[in-house]
């Protein structure tokens, strides 16, 4: 018996074995442990819902957000988790203004179709909402009031 076969004998190795001398054969897949609760959780239904140009009513939302992605202009609010909603009837919209180094994105609603945002408030005035009074039902001089 040669010495090369007496040493494979004690190892308890086959010397004419494909996988040479001294190789020790491991497993090519790792073996995997259960996985409890691995659906995930539901998505939280986040961005934008009401888009420009898009007719909204007071309590509407118009962006759902984590932190102020976007924020408030004029004829909206803001609530404890930064939801942006409507406060008065109108059509959104969405501008960017100079803010530090870069830009600030802000949502608000204009009460007529054809205004744009940010108001030039010295020419135009200021937009104003006011829901328990019709202002437009006032009378005129001359005429009587009604009660």
């Amino acid at each position: 018996m040669s010495f090369l076969t007496r040493c494979c004998a004690q190892a308890g190795r086959n010397p004419f074995s494909p996988f040479g001398l001294g190789s020790i054969r491991t497993a090519t897949k790792r073996a995997g442990g259960t996985v409890n609760n691995h659906g995930g959780s539901p998505g939280q239904r986040l961005g934008v819902k009401k888009f420009s140009d898009e007719y909204v009513i007071p309590g509407n939302i118009i962006v759902r957000q984590r932190g102020t992605l976007f924020h408030p202009g004029q004829h909206v609010g803001m609530g404890r988790d930064h939801t942006i909603f409507a406060t008065a009837p109108g059509y959104v919209r969405f501008w960017k203004e100079k803010y530090m180094r870069g830009e600030r994105r802000y949502v608000g609603v204009v009460l007529e179709k054809g205004d744009k945002l940010p108001r030039n408030e010295a020419e135009r005035g200021t937009s104003r909402y006011c829901p328990f009074v019709n202002l437009n039902h006032f009378p005129q001089k001359g005429q009587p009031v009604s009660s």
